[in-house]
């Protein structure tokens, strides 16, 4: 996305596995964020998913504490610590896709070929939540192009 014209008011963050400065930035107080991850729901490599986790429902304080664990650092956890340090997160939006694989301990390195298939798809994905969202038309950001 770093090639593309994004409005004024549209932040675009590459965290990679710095969950920490993540959460930090969630203490910001954005009206809406858009996090993108690998998700495994157990379907097949490449689905795209967009999900509004409920924010008022991250857990108890002991989960909110093992948030911390720097190995840990999914973007649930994120969310968790964010909210335990007081973050006032407003609306909060996850793109996820399949993940073919899930890293070197499987031995492979970088996105496997369905997921790199749908690299563009999930930018136009991530570029039409955007959309909606500074239109106003946020009652159907989960449904965009009909991927769940």
């Amino acid at each position: 996305m770093s090639t593309r014209a994004l409005p004024q008011n549209v932040r675009v963050t590459d965290f990679g596995i710095r969950g920490y400065d993540l959460a930090y930035a969630l203490l910001d107080g954005y009206d809406t964020t858009i996090l993108i991850d690998a998700c495994p729901r157990g379907q097949p490599a490449g689905t795209l998913y967009v999900i509004e986790p409920e924010l008022s429902d991250l857990g108890s304080s002991e989960e909110r504490q093992s948030a911390v664990e720097a190995h840990s650092m999914n973007p649930l956890n994120v969310l968790r610590l964010a909210t335990s340090m007081g973050g006032p997160l407003k609306r909060v939006l996850l793109v996820g896709c399949e993940p073919g694989t899930l890293g070197p301990e499987e031995g492979q390195m970088g996105l496997s070929e369905p997921v790199e298939a749908v690299v563009d798809e999930a930018v136009k994905l991530v570029e039409a939540l955007v959309a909606k969202i500074l239109n106003g038309d946020e009652s159907n950001t989960k449904n965009v192009n009909d991927i769940q």
